[in-house]
């Protein structure tokens, strides 16, 4: 997945006066963070493809991004960027899927009518299910009081959305992991995070366990015989999966480290402070 540079921001709350001036940005959470999606700093391609990305992320199947070139511009697209078809279930258990046409507009202006006349005759055309506007801005309100009138006058056999910038934030709303695939940032993603912990949990658990080895033995107690060939198969894992010549023995400063950093990163995930149980 190619990182899209220009998809990054972060409001925190000692800037929240400013929102007014930020009217162009989609502002969602980031674990709990204001951030600013600023999508008027995107090109239509970037636009499509966080749309199609997003189509994905919601449950979407059978996607088509209908590009056609590597160009900007994509000719012949027969009115949708994109198609895609939703899981659907009755009932009774039967499942099926719906079409949905897909329209990207990225506007900075409102939308006007004539722009969505091609997704709307193309829908009907070839019988999909809903004729969806994507929206990085708004609909002008000529354009909703056209979708409204099509609607009332023709009774057409599809569905008519569209997903303005609002609704785009509600829909990227707890979507953390998402989000971060578009953010130019060094921000880890909680997967990355989890790694990490895990790391420094089985350093500090093998460092222990060999001190404890000794301890035991030099005291003249013994283990019974299952938690000693647990710790044993546990221990060839963490040479296995890191190599034993980096198992330590750790200098005083690299221990601090190895605990500190453990410390963090359970920290980040909700444990309290100094919370270093193996």
């Amino acid at each position: 997945m190619a990182c899209l540079p220009h998809l990054y921001g972060c409001m925190g709350a000692q800037d929240a006066h400013r929102r007014a001036d930020i009217g162009t940005s989609c502002i969602t959470t980031l674990w709990g963070v204001a951030i600013i999606l600023p999508f008027d700093n995107l090109d239509d391609t970037e636009f499509e493809q966080v749309c199609f990305d997003l189509l994905h992320e919601l449950g979407f199947i059978n996607l088509d991004w209908r590009k056609g070139t590597g160009l900007a511009s994509s000719p012949g697209d027969s009115g949708r960027d994109i198609v895609a078809q939703p899981p659907r279930e009755e009932l009774d258990g039967h499942q099926y899927y719906e079409t949905w046409f897909v329209d990207c507009k990225h506007y900075k202006r409102g939308i006007p009518p004539e722009k969505v006349t091609g997704l709307l005759a193309w829908t009907g055309a070839e019988r999909a299910d809903v004729a969806l506007i994507n929206a990085s801005n708004y609909l002008s309100n000529p354009c909703k009081d056209f979708l409204k009138q099509h609607e009332r006058n023709n009774r057409p056999p599809y569905r008519i959305k569209y997903w303005e910038r609002p609704n785009l934030e509600r829909l990227l709303e707890g979507r953390d992991e998402f989000i971060l695939r578009y953010l130019q940032s060094s921000m880890r993603t909680e997967s990355e995070i989890i790694q990490a912990e895990q790391e420094f949990f089985d350093r500090i658990w093998y460092d222990r366990s060999m001190s404890s080895q000794d301890y035991r033995t030099a005291r003249g107690e013994d283990l019974s015989e299952d938690i000693r060939q647990g710790m044993l198969r546990n221990r060839r894992r963490v040479e296995e999966t890191y190599g034993r010549e980096s198992l330590g023995p750790y200098s005083d400063f690299e221990w601090g480290m190895i605990n500190g950093k453990l410390s963090a990163l359970r920290w980040v995930m909700g444990d309290d402070w100094d919370f270093l149980d193996t």
